[in-house]
């Protein structure tokens, strides 16, 4: 008897194993999605701070503003969030790294370099910026040579010299995505990311800055797929926006909250919840609180319409 439920028991709990292991496995690449974004609480305190996060049914933020020659706030701040199950999702630093002032250019390299040294000391999944841009205009604007191969061999070896000097053990560096600007496709992502040749680059989702022309604006399901298909277990970070149409003389597409514009969000959900690394969606972008609880809502909205849980 002893010998029998000895092996009944080990049978329970073999089963017991399983069944997590299944449950686990179905987390992770069955419909799980962590949001997150901007929030409008005015404290310096980290706790505060996460627990607003958590108010708003956010599982994923933002870095708070903090120095990199703080730790003890970005200690503060790393553990805050972490006791409140929120990820850092990035740390942003906008700005051209192909300024054509050298003495810019130079100091807009160590701001990035330094905002991947931040993102390594507070635990955030990733730092990003644009790849830059050749206009003399705008920091982030237009310019003929911003497809070119100069172009691109310049932001390859930028990118190469802010992961070299920071040498980042789990935060990523990555480019976000333009509509004029390399990376201009998930392709173009990719060649990034093989010509980068660095464990520490990796690729920033936002296809709504991808939709550049009518028939990616049509056909943003195929575009979303093609993007998964290519850069899945690539990507470390999403933002969440939505497009419509201005009808005009010329083409005039316009970021508006999600829910007001054309992109497929339930393929865009599906598809990023199937990734068990578990990359943030990031609103942004949005004027005012309210802005942010609609949008937010019709996401969620959204997923349960297509059985997609937010972890």
């Amino acid at each position: 008897m002893r010998v029998r439920r000895r092996t009944f028991m080990a049978g329970v709990a073999a089963a017991g194993a399983g069944l997590a292991a299944v449950r686990s496995a179905a987390k992770a690449g069955g419909y799980a999605v962590r949001l997150g974004g901007p929030m409008f609480l005015k404290s310096d305190d980290p706790e505060a701070l996460a627990r607003e996060h958590v108010r708003l049914g956010y599982r994923a933020a933002y870095c708070p503003n903090v120095l990199l020659d703080d730790r003890p706030r970005i200690d503060a701040v790393a553990k805050a969030f972490s006791a409140s199950g929120v990820t850092i999702a990035e740390v942003g630093r906008w700005v051209n790294l192909l300024d054509s002032d050298p003495k810019k250019r130079k100091e807009n390299l160590q701001t990035v370099t330094d905002g991947l040294a931040l993102a390594e000391a507070v635990g955030a999944l990733c730092c990003v910026d644009i790849a830059g841009s050749f206009s003399t205009t705008s920091w982030f604007g237009p310019h003929p040579e911003n497809l070119s191969k100069s172009f691109f061999d310049a932001a390859v070896e930028n990118a190469r010299k802010i992961i070299d000097s920071v040498r980042p053990k789990r935060s990523k560096f990555c480019y976000e995505m333009m509509g004029w600007s390399l990376p201009d496709s998930p392709k173009a992502a990719l060649d990034f990311v093989k010509a980068v040749d660095r464990k520490a680059f990796a690729v920033h989702l936002d296809p709504c800055n991808l939709i550049n022309t009518p028939s990616r604006f049509y056909r943003s399901t195929q575009l979303l797929e093609d993007c998964f298909d290519k850069l899945g277990s690539l990507i470390v970070s999403c933002h969440a926006k939505d497009l419509t149409w201005n009808v005009e003389m010329n083409i005039h597409f316009q970021e508006v909250r999600p829910g007001r514009g054309s992109l497929d969000y339930r393929v865009y959900l599906k598809r990023l919840a199937g990734l068990g690394h578990q990359p943030p969606l990031m609103l942004e972008h949005l004027s005012s609180a309210q802005e942010y609880d609609q949008a937010r809502e019709h996401i969620r909205a959204v997923g349960k319409q297509a059985s997609i849980a937010f972890d």
